[in-house]
C-alpha cells in the first residue's frame, strides 16, 4: 500500500461548489491548493450524481439584480454557452474544466478524508494534517499545510479537529428568532433523491422492485404533487431524514428515498390514474442530496434578524438572496406543506466572521457548514450562496497562507485587503467600496464618446407595442435617480374615463429594488384613449438612489410597453397580489418576469449622471442605489463608442482590468429549471480593443473578439509609460448600448 505526503499552502476538503469556488479563489491569490473530493465528480449536490439545480440569490427571479459574480458567475455563464439544455454530465465538465484551468490547484478525486490531526486546548486548536484514502489507486495520502477549509457539507474535518458546532434547531429565545421553535430540538432538513423519466413512444410495463413502497397508503398521494411531466428537482419534496441522523442513518435514509421513488413510479404506471403507458424511468439517483448537518460556530452566528433586517456588516464578504426556506422534519410524510418561505426586501450580507472557526485557529468554513443558526441556514444553504462563501473563504485562506496569518487576524487587522482583493476578482460583494491604492484609474480624468443622459423609451414609428394591464395588479417602475428627477411621463391606453393612483416609493436601501417606503402620492384623472400622462413627482439623490414609480390597480387602464429592453437599471415590476401593502415588504411580492427585457414607454425628465463615464472608476461595481456603470448613447447614434482615461502626467502601467455588464438581473440556471434565450448575455461587449497613448501615439495593447466574460484582466508583456488608456467597443452581443461597469489600471498585475 502506497503512502504519499502532500505539503501545500491551502487544503480544501470537499468538492461541491463551495469547495470548487474556495479552491479557485485561493489559487488565484498565487498560493498552492489541494482540492480533495470523495466522489469521482465535482459539484456535490449539483453534480450528475445528484442533480440539484443551483439556486442562489436570484431566488428564481424573486430577487432583482441578484445573480452571483466571481467564480459562481463564471460557471453560470460558461454553462449557459456550452450547455443551454442543462445536460448534467456537461455541467460536470464545466465545473471540472474551471478547476483544471487553475495551474495552482492539484485535484484529488475519489479521496475520502478519514483522519484529522489537530492539537491544542479545546478553545485554541490547530489542524496539522488531514489524511485520506484514494479509491482506485489504493493510496493513503496525508496533506499538510498552514490553512484548511472545511467544505465537506457535513463538517467532517472540523468535527474531527474539535471545532465547536451546532446541529438541530435552536430555541427561539437564544437569538430571538420568530421562526425558531420554542424549545431546541434535533430536527433538521432532510435529504432528497430524484428521478428522470422519458417517453419511449411505445408501451412500457413497470414491475416494481421489492423495495418499492405503497405510497397510496401514506400521506404522499394526498399532500404532495405527483405528475407524469415532473422530473428531477420538480420532486424536491421527496425528502426524508430530518428526524434521523443524516450521517449515522445515511443507509436507511437512502433506502427510504429509493422506496418512495419506486413507489411513486409504481403509482404512476400501475394505479390507472395516469396516462403513462409509454413512459419509462431514464435515471434514478443513488446518492441522497443532503441539506443539513453540522453548522460550525464562528466569531459571528448569522441569524434570522441578520437576513430579514439586511444587516450591513463591516466585514461583509458576500451576499445571498434565497428565502429563509425551512422544511418540516417529517419531510415527504409531513402533513404540513413541504416548505415555508420568508424573504427580506432584497439581498442580505454575509460577514467574514461567519466563515472561520471560533476555536480552531487555521480552519475556514465554506458552504452549508458556515456559522449560522438553523433559521438563517435556511437561506445560506443553497449552492450558489455556498459558492459565494467558498470563494470568500478561499481568497482569505490564500492571504493567510501567504502572510502567516490566522483568519481571525485577517478579520481584525487586514480586512480591507481581503475585501479589495475580492472586489478585484469581481466576487459577490454588495455595497462595499473599491478604493485600492494601486488602481491608477481612480486618479484619471474619464471621458467617453457619449453618455446616456436621459431615460427615454418611446415607440418608434410603426413599431408594434404590447400592453401591461392594471386591471388585476399594481405595476411599478424602478428608476435610477442621480442627481434628480423632475417628473415622469408614461404612455397609457385607457378604455374609459377613470382616475389612476400614482405613488413614488423609496426602495429602502441599495440592496433592494421594490417599493419599501412611500415618498409621495397623487391621483390623476384620465380621459379615454392612448396618451401620455405625467407623474408630477420630483426626487433628489445626488449620490445615486433607486425609486419606484407605482401605478395602483385600475380597471380599464393599460401601460403601453415597448417590446425591447430599456436602459439598464430601469425595471418593470408586477405585484403578485391585487394590492400590495405589506408591513414588512418581501421581494417575492413583486415579479419582474412579465416585463423583463421589455420596457413601458416612458420619459424621465431631468438629466441623469447614473450612466456617466465617471461610473467606471467609481466605488461600486454592482447595481446598488443605481446601475453603477457607464452607458453610451444607443449604438444607432454612437456606432463606435469608447471610454478613456487621461492622466496629467505619464504613468507606468502593466495591467488593465475591465468589468463588463452581464445583466446580473438575468436568472441563469445550470440544469433544467428553465432555458436561457441566448448563449451569451447580450449586454456583454463582444469585440473590444484596449489602446494606450504612448509618446503621443495610440498603441493597441489588446484586441479581443467573441468575448463572453464579465471580468477580463489583461497583463501587458512589458510595462509602458502612458498618458492615456482607451477602451473601444467594437460590438456587443446584441445590446443596443455599450456598457462598462469598471475600468482599472495597475502598474503591476499582482497587487
Amino acid at each position: 500500500m502506497q503512502r504519499l505526503s502532500v505539503d501545500t499552502d491551502v487544503i480544501v476538503v470537499g468538492g461541491g461548489l463551495a469547495g470548487v469556488a474556495a479552491a479557485i479563489g485561493a489559487a488565484r491569490t498565487g498560493t498552492r491548493v489541494a482540492l480533495i473530493n470523495n466522489r469521482p465528480v465535482l459539484g456535490g449536490n449539483a453534480s450528475s450524481e445528484i442533480r440539484v439545480w443551483v439556486c442562489g440569490a436570484t431566488a428564481h427571479g424573486a430577487q432583482k439584480y441578484a445573480r452571483e459574480t466571481g467564480v459562481m458567475g463564471e460557471l453560470f455563464r460558461e454553462n449557459q454557452y456550452r450547455n443551454p439544455e442543462g445536460n448534467p454530465y456537461l455541467w460536470d465538465q464545466v465545473v471540472l474544466d474551471a478547476v483544471r484551468a487553475e495551474p495552482n490547484i492539484r485535484l484529488y478525486l475519489n479521496t475520502d478524508v478519514r483522519e484529522v490531526e489537530a492539537d491544542g486546548a479545546d478553545d485554541h486548536r490547530t489542524v496539522r494534517s488531514v489524511t485520506g484514502w484514494q479509491m482506485g489507486s489504493e493510496r493513503i495520502i496525508r496533506f499538510t499545510g498552514p490553512v484548511f477549509i472545511d467544505a465537506t457539507g457535513d463538517g467532517l474535518v472540523g468535527h474531527l479537529a474539535g471545532a465547536w458546532y451546532r446541529s438541530g434547531r435552536e430555541a427561539a429565545h437564544e437569538f430571538g428568532e420568530a421562526w425558531a421553535p420554542e424549545q431546541a430540538d434535533s430536527d433538521m432538513l432532510g435529504s432528497t433523491m430524484f428521478f428522470y423519466t422519458k417517453d419511449t413512444g411505445a408501451p412500457v410495463r413497470f414491475v416494481p422492485p421489492s423495495i418499492a413502497k405503497d405510497v397510496s397508503a401514506t400521506s404522499i398521494v394526498r399532500k404532495r404533487p405527483i405528475s407524469t411531466t415532473a422530473n428531477g428537482c420538480d420532486y424536491w419534496w421527496i425528502e426524508y431524514g430530518g428526524e434521523r441522523d443524516a450521517v449515522a442513518d445515511s443507509e436507511e435514509i437512502r433506502d427510504e428515498l429509493w422506496a418512495v421513488i419506486y413507489g411513486i413510479w409504481d403509482h404512476i404506471k400501475n394505479s390507472g390514474e395516469f396516462d403513462a403507458d409509454t413512459l419509462t424511468l431514464e435515471w434514478v439517483g443513488s446518492v441522497p442530496g443532503k441539506r443539513e448537518y453540522r453548522r460550525f460556530v464562528g466569531d459571528h452566528v448569522l441569524t434570522q434578524q441578520d437576513i430579514i433586517e439586511q444587516t450591513r456588516f463591516p466585514d461583509a464578504v458576500g451576499f445571498g438572496g434565497w428565502s429563509i426556506d425551512l422544511h418540516p422534519a417529517g419531510g415527504m410524510y409531513a402533513e404540513e406543506d413541504g416548505s415555508k418561505h420568508l424573504f427580506s426586501a432584497g439581498l442580505y450580507h454575509i460577514p467574514f466572521r461567519s466563515l472561520y472557526s471560533r476555536n480552531v485557529d487555521n480552519l475556514l468554513l465554506a458552504g452549508r457548514d458556515i456559522s449560522a443558526s438553523h433559521v438563517a441556514f435556511g437561506t445560506t444553504r443553497v449552492m450558489a450562496t455556498c459558492a459565494v462563501t467558498g470563494e470568500a473563504s478561499g481568497v482569505a485562506a490564500g492571504l493567510c497562507a501567504r502572510d502567516g496569518l490566522t483568519p481571525r487576524q485577517l478579520a481584525e487587522d487586514h480586512l480591507d485587503r481581503l475585501q479589495q482583493l475580492l472586489l478585484r476578482q469581481d466576487a459577490s460583494l454588495l455595497g462595499v467600496a473599491w478604493h485600492h491604492p494601486a488602481d491608477l484609474a481612480t486618479s484619471a480624468r474619464v471621458t467617453a464618446s457619449s453618455e446616456l443622459r436621459t431615460l427615454r423609451v418611446e415607440p418608434r414609428s410603426g413599431e408594434p407595442t404590447s400592453r401591461q394591464p392594471l386591471d388585476g395588479h399594481d405595476v411599478g417602475l424602478v428608476l435610477p435617480v442621480e442627481p434628480a428627477i423632475e417628473s415622469v411621463d408614461l404612455l397609457l391606453d385607457v378604455s374609459r374615463e377613470t382616475a389612476v393612483e400614482l405613488e413614488l416609493w423609496s426602495t429602502g436601501g441599495g440592496e433592494n429594488h421594490i417599493p419599501v417606503k412611500m415618498l409621495d402620492s397623487t391621483s390623476i384623472e384620465l380621459a379615454a384613449g392612448e396618451h401620455w400622462v405625467r407623474a408630477p413627482f420630483s426626487h433628489e439623490a445626488p449620490g445615486g438612489e433607486n425609486v419606484v414609480l407605482l401605478l395602483r390597480r385600475t380597471p380599464g387602464v393599460e401601460l403601453v410597453v415597448v417590446d425591447r429592453p430599456g436602459p439598464y437599471g430601469v425595471l418593470g415590476l408586477v405585484s403578485r397580489t391585487p394590492r400590495t401593502r405589506s408591513e414588512r415588504p418581501q421581494s417575492n411580492a413583486w415579479s419582474a418576469e412579465e416585463l423583463r427585457r421589455r420596457c413601458p414607454a416612458l420619459v424621465v425628465h431631468g438629466e441623469s449622471s447614473a450612466y456617466s463615464a465617471a461610473q467606471v472608476t467609481g466605488a461600486l461595481q454592482r447595481p446598488y442605489d443605481g446601475p453603477r456603470m457607464w452607458s453610451s448613447q444607443p449604438l444607432s447614434s454612437d456606432p463606435e463608442p469608447w471610454i478613456r482615461l487621461d492622466w496629467e502626467r505619464s504613468r507606468t502601467i502593466g495591467c488593465v482590468d475591465i468589468i463588463f455588464n452581464d445583466d446580473v438581473d438575468l436568472d441563469l440556471i445550470n440544469l433544467h429549471h428553465h432555458l436561457t434565450p441566448f448563449p451569451v448575455v447580450p449586454e456583454l461587449l463582444r469585440d473590444y480593443t484596449v489602446e494606450a497613448l504612448v509618446d503621443g501615439v495610440w498603441q493597441t495593447l489588446v484586441s479581443v473578439r467573441d468575448n463572453r466574460e464579465r471580468r477580463r484582466s489583461h497583463p501587458l508583456e512589458e510595462r509602458l509609460a502612458v498618458t492615456a488608456v482607451r477602451l473601444k467597443a467594437g460590438a456587443t452581443n446584441g445590446s443596443a448600448w455599450a456598457t462598462v461597469v469598471a475600468l482599472r489600471v495597475f502598474e503591476d498585475e499582482r497587487v
